[in-house]
């Protein structure tokens, strides 16, 4: 399975922008996901997760202002990014971990990085 990530984006600080993550196949189901963010000559961060059971836990720099959620009919996680500010500018990576139906192996895919950059 490969992973899309779409969304990214220029926007003026305080505006927002939906980042997506789909899996390619449709046999796929999504346990888990992840956004991470790098900045140049920066670590990559983790920003948000989302478990199978729906559970979510965010960088204390974007809480507040960015949501994760998921939608197995569609094979998406998505990160809704509000509030957003210049120090938020970077490439937005995600990873999703999950089995095609009917096998139990665990897969862990990444995602292409989506730019964000956002404008004072």
């Amino acid at each position: 399975v490969q992973l899309q990530a779409s969304g990214g984006g220029l926007v003026q600080a305080g505006g927002s922008l939906l980042l997506s993550c789909s899996a390619s196949r449709t046999d796929f189901m999504i346990n888990a996901g992840k956004w991470y963010r790098q900045a140049p000559g920066k670590q990559r961060d983790l920003v948000a997760s989302i478990t199978a059971s729906g559970d979510t836990n965010y960088a204390d720099f974007v809480k507040g202002r960015f949501t994760i959620s998921s939608d197995n009919t569609k094979k998406t996680v998505y990160l809704q990014m509000n509030s957003l500010e210049p120090e938020d500018t970077a490439a937005y990576y995600c990873n999703v971990v999950g089995r095609y139906y009917g096998r139990s192996q665990i897969n862990s895919r990444w995602g292409q990085g989506t730019q964000v950059t956002v404008s004072s």
